[in-house]
């Protein structure tokens, strides 16, 4: 029996990237995000609670040029996993498959996290 190659799965190769799809991976990314920001949150805590010199390392990284730039990388995957999990609940609902809502509402979940965050920050600095 002679070996015959089996057809492979198009792939991303094959077809051009979709919002939807590209949507659909930076919500897993965001999660992922949310979790490691979520540990970063947890050593801000612990060194809160250790005293003084845990928490001016953490102050310190914390407040970094690099510090800020993964802040606000995390904030706006919190702003962006939480626009588009009510436009998943909004599709659990039976709502929103039509191919120009689908866009649309993309869109709009990419404005309202860059939106939030942008509001979020503006906030932080003029309230300090």
């Amino acid at each position: 029996m002679a070996h015959r190659e089996r057809p492979l799965s198009p792939h991303l190769q094959i077809y051009r990237p979709e919002i939807t799809s590209v949507l659909s991976i930076l919500h897993r990314i965001t999660g992922v995000a949310l979790a490691v920001g979520t540990l970063v949150l947890v050593w801000w805590l612990l060194a809160a609670a250790s005293g003084p010199a845990a928490f001016a390392v953490a102050h310190d990284v914390i407040g970094s040029v690099f510090g800020q730039l993964l802040l606000f990388g995390w904030t706006f995957a919190l702003f962006y996993h939480l626009a588009n999990g009510i436009r998943h609940l909004a599709w659990d609902l039976g709502y929103g498959f039509d191919l120009g809502v689908l866009k649309t509402t993309g869109w709009l979940v990419v404005a309202a996290a860059a939106g939030l965050t942008l509001v979020a920050w503006v906030l932080a600095y003029t309230v300090v």
